[in-house]
């Protein structure tokens, strides 16, 4: 073969291999959702109580947000990115997930999704009177006015396309829980018993999906709760707890509840057709970073990084709180919410499950 042949034939195959890996490239870059919803409290709420004058937790000062990108606040309660953010970006659909209420969205923020939550919130209305927050009840409305926006952008049915085709993601209910039977017992005289209360929330947790459903969206994936009695504030609810154990009783019913909702979503799955439901536990993860914090880099899990770490979250962990040296060495940023190394870990499970549900 001559030279040149050569030479032509050698560009001819680097050509078809770079090709071929830019083809690759591509399709791994791919969305796996057109877009992504968030409905829920604070753990997915990107910072729409910034932009709501009567909710009284909001995550719009320092030390929240301290390790973003622009090293400010976003209304993000914990250090940097919260899960969905997290999943947003191994989805390859974007970054952050910006919240709805926020001023100015692009028409590509408003295509490829925003976020309803509010911190506070939960399925019980009664949860939000006393944090002010939008309640979940109500985040359908705030999803109305999104579809007519998305409509006006890329028309009707196009709209309608990215909706049946986006990733719901749903996370509440520990608020209803801590705010209405363990530390401010109001629905206990109505719910003597913790198992009818669970009963009454994952009733509410059915008329949102199916309300939801009912607006376009088929694919969503439901938070369970977490090990609610290992949570910083709860450990410190119990004045006798000197030691800091996680109280044994609220993992309990977390994990009853969470058994509930497993056998409750296959059934809203079954009378929803054309719906997939996938179930996020929330609840084994945790616990095996509080067993075995070593095998995640975990040095405290016991307190938050923010302050004491057994009382402040929201306005309570603020500028003025002294901060661990390290956020990635505890599972919790604030008495509630977890880092965004926890965040992190959680989001790769997620990551995995949403894949192999896809499949």
């Amino acid at each position: 073969m001559s030279t040149y042949k050569t030479k032509t034939f050698t560009l001819f195959i680097a050509t078809l291999l770079l090709s071929s890996c830019n083809t690759a490239a591509n399709t791994t870059r791919q969305p796996l959702f057109p877009a992504i919803l968030i409905f829920g409290d604070s753990t997915v709420d990107t910072g729409n109580n910034n932009y709501h004058s009567q909710t009284i937790f909001k995550a719009r000062h320092l030390p929240y947000g301290i390790d973003l990108p622009n090293h400010k606040p976003s209304g993000r309660f914990t250090n940097g990115k919260i899960f969905s953010d997290i999943i947003a970006t191994k989805l390859n659909i974007k970054q952050f997930v910006p919240p709805f209420l926020q001023p100015n969205l692009s028409d590509q923020d408003i295509v490829t999704g925003v976020c309803f939550a509010s911190a506070g919130a939960g399925y019980d209305d009664r949860t939000s009177l006393s944090t002010q927050a939008i309640r979940i009840s109500e985040q359908p409305k705030m999803f109305k006015s999104y579809i007519v926006r998305l409509k006006s952008i890329v028309g009707d049915k196009k709209a309608m396309e990215i909706i049946n085709n986006a990733l719901v993601v749903i996370s509440a209910g520990p608020n209803d829980f801590i705010l209405n039977y363990y530390d401010i017992p109001s629905r206990r005289l109505e719910f003597p018993y913790i198992s009818g209360y669970q009963d009454f929330v994952l009733k509410k947790l059915d008329n949102f999906v199916q309300e939801l459903y009912s607006l376009g969206c088929r694919k969503f994936m439901v938070g369970g709760l977490p090990p609610m009695g290992c949570l910083p504030i709860q450990m410190t609810a119990k004045f006798h707890n000197a030691r800091r154990f996680c109280l044994e009783q609220e993992n309990r019913d977390s994990v009853l509840y969470n058994q509930k909702l497993q056998k409750l979503l296959p059934q809203i799955e079954a009378s929803l057709k054309g719906s997939k439901i996938l179930y996020s536990n929330v609840y084994d993860p945790m616990m095996d970073m509080m067993q075995n914090p070593s095998k995640y880099g975990f040095k405290e899990t016991k307190r938050g990084c923010c302050g004491t770490g057994h009382l402040e979250t929201s306005f309570m962990c603020n500028a003025f709180s002294p901060t661990c040296r390290n956020h990635s060495e505890f599972l919790f940023f604030d008495s509630i919410h977890p880092s965004e190394a926890t965040y992190n870990y959680m989001a790769n499970l997620l990551d995995t499950q949403i894949r192999g549900w896809l499949a």
